[in-house]
């Protein structure tokens, strides 16, 4: 598997390529959600406040559900919080269904676990000790935060003249590279340059191509996805 990029199965036996998000870009999307909620809470706050103690009091419950059921709610209903939007991310199941009520508010409930010792430690701990970047409350709640797939957005493998594969390669091997293609147009140099270094064992020419490793793997991808008829 190349990058984040995770293969999970459906309930009904459809093979889904997911893309997992980590730490940084779901750390950004918190950020913004911790602004929307202080700002619902200070409109709320000042609003409420024209009433007195009793305003004072429904401000408080009102801060309480903000705070608890405003990502539960957004999940369930549209699939990610604001802040997760924003970065289209969205969080699913472990098959890549929809989330469900409950396993949204187990998730979201248990962020006071991930929050210990402080600033959401053991949350980071177990995202960086899991394949999946799973916090604890996707742990236990059965769920992902992956980035949203696109319909419209088609991956193709930037056109390079075809070149046999220098040894047999398994399927899982040709797969991998054909992956690295697809993508290597919407990776930035430095992160296309990091992955082809991965894959370089593939290879017999990298010291022909020192300076730009990815570019074999391209020209190996052409040759497995279209074979030699195409670029007779």
């Amino acid at each position: 598997m190349l990058d984040t990029t995770r293969a999970f199965e459906t309930p009904e036996g459809i093979e889904l390529q997911l893309h997992v998000a980590g730490p940084v870009v779901r750390a950004c999307a918190w950020i913004i959600d911790v602004l929307i909620r202080m700002a619902l809470n200070m409109c709320l706050g000042l609003v409420l406040l024209l009433f007195g103690t009793a305003g004072v009091g429904f401000m408080l419950i009102g801060a309480f559900l903000i705070e608890w059921f405003y990502p539960v709610i957004f999940e369930v209903y549209r699939g990610a919080t604001p802040g997760k939007k924003i970065f289209d991310l969205q969080v699913v199941h472990d098959d890549g269904t929809p989330i469900s009520w409950q396993a949204s508010s187990l998730r979201n409930f248990l962020l006071v676990a991930d929050f210990l010792p402080m600033m959401y430690g053991f949350g980071l701990l177990s995202m960086l000790y899991s394949r999946d970047f799973k916090r604890l409350g996707d742990m236990a709640a059965g769920t992902l935060v992956i980035y949203r797939p696109s319909a419209s957005h088609e991956y193709k493998i930037p056109p390079r003249p075809a070149l046999p594969l220098p040894s047999p390669l398994q399927l899982g091997e040709q797969r991998a590279i054909l992956d690295f293609a697809e993508r290597a147009e919407s990776l930035s140099p430095e992160r296309r340059q990091e992955l082809a270094l991965l894959l370089q064992d593939y290879t017999d020419s990298a010291e022909q191509y020192a300076d730009n490793p990815a570019e074999p793997l391209l020209r190996y991808a052409n040759w497995i996805a279209h074979g030699t008829e195409q670029h007779k």
